[in-house]
């Protein structure tokens, strides 16, 4: 039985001069994530389980993550050679994309679980946690339930070879600076969503300064702006959770404190930012 649409089949045929009779531009089929230009320069360039396991990561597929990582490992491929030059290779492609607008938090969410996953297998083997570049404590401040800022940093950081401190949300100001004292970090995170919790930034501040604790305190989230976060000594305002990695390296690899950054925002990121314009 020929079906309604089947018998004006033959009538369209020629698609591309209807197209270009309603200014329709013929595309082509959607780009893949791995042949953004951007992307490919980031990827492992050569076929083989580097690749495939990066490509795991940047499609967000944990299963086959781990299916991936554990084939490698049993072929001999050593577990700090496929962190870094596999499952960070993937995440750094999803994290190009994120910031051109072409993947979005779900996207994140799902690769960041997968390579977080075949880290933990990499561990596993090795027998103790990779080294790190430094340690980074973040929290949702104090009577902030919401924390997809603060986990995303976590996740950016953890991608980029931080040992992430995740503190949890509606942390106590006092719980934020026994982990200061604890870790030692070289940054501290802080995100609140609401202009009722916000104030927490200088509660903690003062805090840190009581204990004589002088690590650089990042402040964000949806409620929070550049220039209340600028009244408080020791602080910076945070615009988008993929710069930490960014403003941490410039702390451990330069030695910037947090009034170089109020000033070098935007160069250390490496793209304007208008909240520093």
């Amino acid at each position: 039985m020929v079906s309604p649409l089947e018998k004006y089949y033959d009538k369209f045929e020629d698609y591309e001069k209807i197209a270009v009779r309603y200014n329709v531009k013929i595309e082509g089929p959607a780009l893949k994530p791995e042949d953004d230009p951007e992307v490919a320069e980031i990827l492992p360039a050569e076929e083989g389980i580097k690749r495939t396991v990066a490509l795991a990561v940047l499609y967000g597929d944990k299963d086959e993550c781990d299916a991936q990582v554990e084939k490698a490992l049993d072929a001999g491929e050593e577990p700090i050679d496929l962190i870094n030059n596999a499952l960070m290779k993937g995440m750094d492609g999803v994290s190009a994309l994120y910031t051109k607008g072409e993947f979005f938090l779900p996207d994140l969410m799902l690769a960041g679980d997968a390579m977080m996953s075949g880290v933990a297998l990499c561990e596993a083997k090795l027998g103790h946690k990779a080294d790190s570049k430094a340690t980074v404590c973040c929290c949702a401040v104090e009577g902030d339930p919401h924390d997809i800022g603060k986990n995303l940093i976590v996740m950016f950081l953890n991608a980029n070879g931080y040992e992430a401190v995740d503190l949890g949300r509606d942390v106590p100001n006092t719980k934020v600076v026994e982990a200061v004292k604890e870790n030692k970090p070289v940054l501290v995170t802080a995100t609140a969503l609401m202009t009722t919790t916000m104030t927490a930034f200088g509660k903690i501040i003062a805090l840190m300064q009581e204990a004589g604790l002088d690590t650089p305190f990042g402040c964000g989230g949806g409620a929070v702006r550049r220039d209340f976060v600028e009244e408080t000594p020791q602080t910076f305002y945070g615009v988008e959770a993929y710069h930490v990695p960014k403003l941490a390296d410039a702390i451990v690899d330069d030695g910037k404190t947090w009034e170089d950054i109020r000033k070098e925002y935007s160069d250390i990121v490496g793209e304007y930012v208008a909240a520093y314009s």
